[in-house]
């Protein structure tokens, strides 16, 4: 699909990791932070899981839930650069940022990500405050007119400023120096009213390469536009296909489409982005989703669907709910070996066919081997069938089920009767 860059080493395979947004939305706290690493650390490292991400809000003093606050004062440097709550995160106190928290989740043999929104922050360009490095200040930077529309914190920044540069490499060499391993940044790959901001995309990717410390780009929200897929590759490792994703069938139905879409553009590097997994216990202190405090509201069948569409796909998987409170069944999703071994090594992935609301989808394996999922999308039981010539094979295959870890042994065609909205993930060699 494009040239391979530099900093597509960094996500070499799609990121596995936690993510605080659908548990506790704008209002995470380190100890929570801690608790869900220790657990990653724990049950979850050993198959692949290795980020721990702050999502949004990690500089607000007062924030409660997923609802935004507008124009609330938001913790700052005198470079306007903002830094972690210290009443929220207590080992932020005397101006150490997210070190020690990032020292704490690496010394569990994982890596920290980061939540920031693209822009200065508004009271940084109100008061005119300094930017690093430069004689350049916040608002000499600032484009007062590009703005987010649903979160108040920032302003856009203005690429062809003097010191537009310099103030991105002033924010990258502070999370560097804080050990800094994801940056999701969002209001950037597709503003519901602006759509997507490529100048400052270029800004950050130049800050991370001179910062001297390797860091995943994650771009929210979406969805981000098919046809800029070259330069998003080009300018980061994952971005989002979608507008933020729930634990409702008809977003889970919509993203086959999405899937389907996208799916030519997929390489070692760079990955769309199906967004964040809402399963377990979520909505503790998130009330996006339409509802609050809950378990996923996706259905056993909906769960594996989801889970096997986007491993197939090889989306970055991000789990969203409080991993503290996982049962043996969302636990079990998450540390099938043989479902991420697909996930993590599939290649050329795409959808066979689409009958209705039959879905077959294909991936390559190594040693030759063929994956194949057969959904049933539709409200009602249906036959999902698919034989060996529309699969390209010649012989008659052994297939495995992933999910159940069963051997169905010599199948000469693949046809199951699924429960709505259901699936099957079959390992064929």
């Amino acid at each position: 699909m494009t040239n391979v860059k530099k900093h597509h080493q960094y996500a070499a395979t799609p990121p596995l990791g936690w993510n605080s947004w659908d548990c506790y939305g704008a209002a995470v706290r380190e100890e929570e932070v801690r608790g869900n690493a220790e657990y990653m650390a724990e049950h979850l490292k050993k198959f692949g899981w290795d980020y721990v991400v702050v999502d949004i809000q990690w500089y607000e003093p007062g924030a409660r839930s997923s609802q935004y606050r507008p124009f609330v004062p938001l913790e700052m440097d005198e470079y306007s650069r903002l830094i972690p709550d210290a009443g929220r995160f207590p080992s932020a106190a005397g101006g150490q940022g997210f070190k020690p928290l990032a020292d704490y989740v690496h010394s569990l043999g994982l890596k920290f990500g980061i939540h920031i929104m693209r822009g200065i922050p508004r009271q940084a360009v109100h008061a005119d405050t300094k930017i690093a490095g430069t004689d350049a200040t916040a608002r000499s930077i600032a484009h007062t007119n590009s703005i987010c529309p649903w979160n108040t914190d920032m302003y856009g920044v203005d690429a062809s400023k003097d010191g537009a540069q310099q103030y991105y490499n002033s924010l990258f060499e502070l999370y560097a120096s804080w050990g800094v391993d994801f940056v999701k940044v969002d209001d950037i790959a597709a503003s519901r009213l602006y759509g997507i901001h490529l100048p400052e995309i270029e800004l950050i990717r130049n800050a991370i390469e001179s910062c001297g410390r390797p860091m995943v780009l994650s771009l929210s929200p979406g969805p981000a536009p098919l046809e800029r897929a070259e330069e998003l590759a080009g300018l980061a490792n994952m971005w989002r296909m979608t507008d933020d994703y729930w634990d409702i069938w008809h977003l889970l139905h919509g993203m086959f489409e999405r899937c389907e879409k996208w799916a030519p553009y997929v390489t070692e590097g760079a990955w769309p982005d199906c967004d964040m997994l809402p399963l377990g216990h979520i909505g503790i202190r998130s009330v996006d989703g339409g509802a609050s405090d809950r378990w996923t509201r996706f259905t056993r069948d909906e769960q594996v669907t989801m889970m096997s569409l986007w491993a197939i796909f090889r989306s970055p998987l991000m789990f969203g709910g409080e991993l503290r409170d996982n049962d043996e069944w969302t636990l079990s999703l998450l540390t099938n070996e043989e479902v991420l071994e697909l996930h993590r090594s599939g290649r050329g992935a795409r959808q066979l066919f689409r009958d209705g609301e039959r879905i077959v989808w294909t991936s390559n394996g190594e040693d030759g081997a063929l994956y194949v999922a057969l959904f049933n999308a539709g409200e009602a039981e249906d036959t999902v069938a698919v034989s060996l010539e529309q699969l390209g094979l010649s012989t008659v295959p052994q297939a495995r089920d992933l999910w159940k870890r069963e051997d169905l042994g010599l199948l000469d065609g693949l046809s199951f009767t699924l429960a709505p909205h259901s699936s099957v993930l079959l390992k064929l060699t």
